[in-house]
């Protein structure tokens, strides 16, 4: 198998200092790795600006979607109704959920390329006193939008509605003030942002409204509540944790602190973005979002003409070394390229420059 740099938005490049903790193996019950999972909790409640006097963090085994289905399954209660706001498939996939979960929701849908309107969110607030609860996702890796957060926290706080934000492709890569936007729930992932690999979620939620949970879950293995319980104890997560993942996400946390934390990740990813996009502008091919509504993370390009073939274009740049990933819209021919990981500038002038060479090719 060839080594190649992943240009994803999760699973995506690690260093190898990262994978160097995955060639040992711990004991889950041994006190020195249940310190490794205390020492994450604590560390993700800094990097959220929040104490632990008022938030608390859970870990959840599974991919970023476990953590989301075991916040829906155990924060909302049978008499409590979401208001679910998507534009993109990873919205779209939380009113899956509440399907399955049996909850009382009202989703409301904004086009992939456009941000949820102010107004609108705002009417239905108005007309619905029975919502309780409001879910969005703030960046949509669908297509790479980042959206209105702040917003959403205001309305939030003016009609007095808990608010769940999966966080799954921001939290670690782009600044937030967690209690400050008054977040109850922050859902996000260890292969994201921070730069671990896949195998966990983790909630940040304010102790307030976790402690009114309980007894709440429809799931067993999903229960948000418990899971704390057990874990708050002692740092023992309640069924087999991903010991490997978990020892190399406390190294990836180190690495984003020895970075410059948030804020000098965030502007390495900014960068990535920025020279990405105008480089490819050059050459003709566009993004999908535009520039004020468009995340650091991952990038959604328009194919740039008719003959164009994702998947010849794919192998090509394999081959060269980076990998890319298809697109998720359906009504339009696109391709995706993440920002994010151990990828920096000198990484995003070689793959342009390799795309460059692929779209000179297909001219001749």
């Amino acid at each position: 198998m060839n080594n190649y740099k992943l240009l994803t938005p999760g699973p995506l490049t690690t260093t190898n200092t990262v994978k160097e903790q995955m060639l040992f193996d711990r004991c889950t019950w041994d006190q020195d790795y249940k310190n490794i999972t205390q020492q994450i909790r604590s560390s993700l409640l800094d990097l959220a600006g929040a104490t632990n006097q008022e938030y608390t963090t859970v870990l959840m085994q599974g991919s970023g979607t476990f953590a989301v289905e075991s916040v829906l399954t155990t924060a909302i209660s049978a008499d409590d109704k979401l208001l679910i706001i998507t534009n993109g498939a990873y919205g779209e996939r939380i009113v899956q959920m509440a399907e399955y979960i049996g909850l009382h929701y009202r989703a409301h849908s904004a086009p992939y390329n456009e941000f949820p309107q102010e107004a609108e969110i705002r009417g239905i607030l108005e007309e619905d006193p029975a919502i309780t609860h409001i879910a969005m996702v703030h960046c949509e890796t669908t297509t790479g939008i980042l959206n209105p957060l702040e917003m959403i926290s205001q309305l939030a706080k003016a009609y007095d509605k808990a608010l769940i934000i999966d966080a799954m492709s921001s939290f670690g890569g782009i600044e937030m003030d967690v209690p400050g936007l008054g977040i109850d729930y922050l859902i996000s992932s260890a292969n994201k942002c921070i730069q671990g690999v896949p195998g966990f979620g983790f909630v940040i939620a304010k102790l307030e409204k976790l402690l009114a949970c309980k007894g709440n879950a429809r799931s067993l293995s999903l229960d948000l509540y418990d899971q704390w319980k057990a874990m708050d104890a002692d740092g023992k997560w309640r069924y087999t944790s991903p010991t490997h993942v978990v020892a190399a996400f406390s190294r990836a946390i180190e690495e984003l602190i020895e970075e410059g934390g948030i804020p000098a990740r965030a502007a390495r990813y900014q960068n990535n973005n920025r020279v990405l996009r105008e480089r490819l502008a050059r050459i003709g091919i566009e993004p999908y979002i535009t520039d004020d509504k468009q995340s650091p993370i991952i990038t959604t390009f328009l194919f740039p003409n008719e003959t164009f073939s994702f998947e010849d274009f794919y192998e090509y740049v394999k081959e060269k070394g980076y990998v890319l990933y298809p697109g998720k819209l359906t009504e339009h021919d696109t391709f995706r390229i993440g920002n994010i990981g151990e990828i920096y500038e000198e990484d995003i002038q070689n793959l342009c420059n390799i795309i460059e060479a692929y779209m000179g090719g297909m001219t001749q």
